[in-house]
């Protein structure tokens, strides 16, 4: 049986709203009878919110696992030893999401459908995590010169390689040093968002606009050379 800890802090009457006679709770009339099932278990009290936890919580175990398994061939074969661990603090994880957004439940999908992508989310986050975990992130600043190494193959076009050849300059003087390394290791190194974020303490969010505004400033620098990426 799950234990109803972690459910237990994200309740309707946690939030401070009413568990009946709330039109921002009250199950749509348009939605499908599975759904408002759903809804209705999880905004109850007692058993029977547990008892809907406990399916809820199974549901996202599954959509966890799979994902999980799906993302394993990414791992060295060494750190695949504790897989089930990280289906269960992923499907945890989404258990304590999926609870807290019950109002945003606008019933576009089967509520079970809306509540697996919150598991596959954090599955996938774990695992690309998990991926990175003894993988170096190189942020010298030297590290965006590898740009300037690339060269186009005889059967390329002479536009692409100025083109080339102007982006990294543009990387070299028209970028902070943040946005230059940031920029780098998303787009050339592949380093995931979200692993980023958590190697430089900081957010996806603030990283996103980072990238953003970088490959904004680099657009301009193209455009006054008249080069179009």
């Amino acid at each position: 049986m799950l234990s109803v800890d972690v459910a237990a802090s994200v309740t309707p009457a946690s939030r401070g709203v009413p568990v009946t006679d709330s039109p921002a709770i009250r199950p749509r009339s348009t939605l499908d009878a599975d759904s408002r099932e759903w809804l209705r278990a999880l905004r109850a009290t007692g058993e029977e919110r547990t008892e809907g936890v406990e399916r809820l919580h199974e549901l996202l175990l599954r959509a966890a696992r799979f994902e999980v398994n799906r993302r394993a061939t990414s791992l060295p074969r060494g750190a695949r030893g504790d897989l089930d661990d990280i289906a269960h603090h992923s499907a945890a994880d989404a258990l304590v999401a999926v609870l807290a957004k019950l109002d945003d439940f606008r019933g576009d999908s089967r509520f079970t459908t809306w509540a697996y992508k919150f598991a596959l989310l954090e599955a996938g986050v774990k695992m690309r995590r998990r991926a990175w975990q003894d993988r170096e992130v190189a942020l010298e600043p030297e590290r965006w010169q590898i740009l300037a190494d690339r060269r186009a193959s005889p059967s390329e076009e002479a536009e692409q390689s100025e083109l080339l050849s102007a982006l990294s300059a543009a990387i070299a003087t028209e970028l902070t040093p943040h946005q230059r390394h940031v920029l780098v290791a998303v787009t050339v190194e592949g380093v995931p968002i979200d692993v980023l974020a958590e190697r430089l303490g900081t957010t996806r969010g603030a990283l996103y606009k980072t990238v953003h505004d970088a490959r904004r400033r680099l657009r301009v620098a193209l455009a006054t050379k008249g080069l179009c990426p």
